[in-house]
């Protein structure tokens, strides 16, 4: 049975999702991958017109056709990442991986994200440096049913902002500013005092219909946040 135009769109998502084929990477022309599927070239042709459409795939005349690295429907606010954020303030970085778990997604990130029950997660602690004092403190959960992958990627020398923007691309996002209250905990990791007000910032990100990651970011009192329009 040849492949349907939903098979094709089907397993060209998989590749994305599963990093085979990267944010920006070249994808194989029409004629090649109908050869592939065993299909008609319109049919391949009407899966990545819906694929560009859903902003997931960018097509050039003559320069073909890309995985984007952002979304068409990206929000005005884009995905820093926190290296960059610090360096661009002439600042020394340094990454640092607190603690690393595998589980099934607690009930509360399961109605967020609208997660399957047994779904699996990887949750993640890190903390980030700007010249040797904390900048950011970092509580990530990672779909493990979207990004298997996820499980085996070393976070010991780059964190998970970093993996995520470079492995996958998101085609929604929802953004949450809120101000918080310095627990014990967060005070001992950010060298401030319990009770101080912080900035917080909660991100989850989705592609298409599938959640890939939530993650709660905290910062040092004083933080001061600026985006471009």
């Amino acid at each position: 049975m040849k492949a349907t135009f939903r098979d094709v769109k089907a397993d060209i998502m998989a590749k994305i999702t599963s990093g085979e084929w990267a944010p920006g990477a070249h994808v194989p022309n029409e004629m090649d991958l109908a050869d592939t599927y065993g299909c008609a070239r319109a049919t391949v042709n009407r899966a990545m017109r819906e694929l560009a459409d859903e902003g997931v795939v960018e097509r050039r005349r003559k320069a073909g056709t890309r995985v984007r690295m952002a979304p068409l429907r990206q929000a005005r606010f884009s995905i820093p990442i926190v290296r960059t954020e610090i360096e661009d303030q002439n600042c020394e970085y340094r990454y640092a991986l607190v603690s690393r778990t595998v589980q099934d997604a607690p009930h509360w990130l399961r109605a967020r994200l609208q997660l399957a029950q047994d779904c699996p997660v990887l949750h993640l602690t890190c903390m980030h440096y700007a010249d040797g004092l904390p900048y950011q403190h970092e509580d990530r959960w990672i779909s493990l049913t979207v990004l298997p992958q996820a499980e085996t990627a070393d976070f010991t020398e780059l964190g998970p902002n970093e993996w995520l923007v470079s492995t996958v691309p998101f085609s929604d996002a929802e953004i949450a500013f809120s101000a918080t209250v310095a627990s014990t905990e967060m005070a001992d990791y950010l060298g401030c005092t319990q009770g101080e007000a912080l900035f917080t910032v909660e991100r989850s990100t989705w592609l298409q219909d599938q959640a890939i990651t939530f993650v709660r970011q905290t910062f040092r009192p004083g933080h001061r946040m600026t985006t471009r329009y």
